[in-house]
């Protein structure tokens, strides 16, 4: 059996300001309507679909991660470094303005509009030697 993730929807306080959010930092192409979501399309084939949440509905963090190269780690950390974006370097906020070096990679996490916890690294966990 074969099971690939096709899409997952996002809940965002303001769609359009998470969405540019995400495509400004990571550099994809820009979010595109669809339905009453507004879609980032990932280069796996996988899309995030973001989708306005009342200000009455709880709106609880999510954890998204996001396997780059080293060449767009060094784009991403400075577009984050340019907006002023705390990082940290594990997923319990320790270490301040730290990247770490897992499995011989870089990456880092960092917060979305919506409080959402999101992570970039350029090697997969248990890639390591």
């Amino acid at each position: 059996m074969v099971v690939e993730l096709n899409h997952t929807i996002v809940g965002a306080r303001d769609k359009i300001e998470s969405a540019a959010f995400l495509t400004e930092i990571l550099g994809l192409d820009p979010p595109v309507a669809g339905g009453h979501f507004l879609v980032v399309a990932l280069s796996n084939g996988v899309s995030l679909d973001f989708a306005d949440v009342p200000e009455h509905v709880e709106l609880p963090s999510q954890h998204y991660a996001f396997l780059i190269s080293e060449a767009e780690f060094d784009e991403v950390y400075a577009r984050v470094t340019e907006r002023g974006l705390t990082i940290w370097p594990n997923p319990w906020m320790a270490d301040e303005g730290q990247i770490n070096h897992n499995d011989g990679g870089r990456g880092f996490y960092f917060q979305d509009p919506s409080g959402h916890f999101l992570e970039v690294l350029t090697r997969p966990y248990g890639s390591g030697t």
